[in-house]
């Protein structure tokens, strides 16, 4: 899908580079999170996705997001978001883009100001966004748990 190619890191020194977590803490309130309507093709990929995605990540029991969709997939409170069929990210164009390889899956990094990092995979028929709150700040470690799954359901793609 894109031409631009992040760095590829491999697992370890990705998580050595990203190493750190910020305090903890969580909120009763389930998460919204946007839907995101990709084309049919897209979506029957993602909802193959959602059928792999593991019941912990980091450590964290799963609790999806509202809407309730396939599409959409939480853990721990939204500290880890998956969003499958987003549209792609405008800074996949930027030459200065960061990224990391996770166990044979490429993403993106996006730093955001007062939150923790999103991360957006590459090469794949179908783009999957994860969103980390302010404790994975520094820390690429939930990737791991969920880098299986998206090799193993989001086909690659150019």
């Amino acid at each position: 899908m894109s031409s631009h190619r992040p760095s590829a890191l491999p697992a370890a020194v990705a998580a050595a580079l990203l190493l750190g977590a910020a305090g903890c803490s969580s909120t009763d309130a389930t998460a919204s999170v946007p839907v995101p309507s990709p084309p049919a093709a897209e979506a029957a990929v993602c909802q193959a996705l959602a059928k792999e995605l593991p019941d912990t990540v980091a450590g964290l029991e799963r609790k999806d997001p509202e809407p309730d969709s396939e599409l959409t997939a939480g853990w721990g409170d939204a500290a880890i978001v998956l969003r499958c069929g987003v549209p792609r990210p405008e800074k996949m164009s930027d030459p200065q883009a960061h990224g990391v390889e996770v166990d044979g899956v490429n993403w993106m990094l996006e730093e955001r100001e007062g939150d923790g990092p999103r991360f957006t995979s590459t090469y794949r028929v179908a783009y999957v966004e994860v969103t980390l709150d302010e404790r994975y700040a520094h820390d690429a470690g939930p990737l791991v748990d969920l880098a299986g799954p998206v090799a193993a359901a989001v086909p690659p793609g150019l």
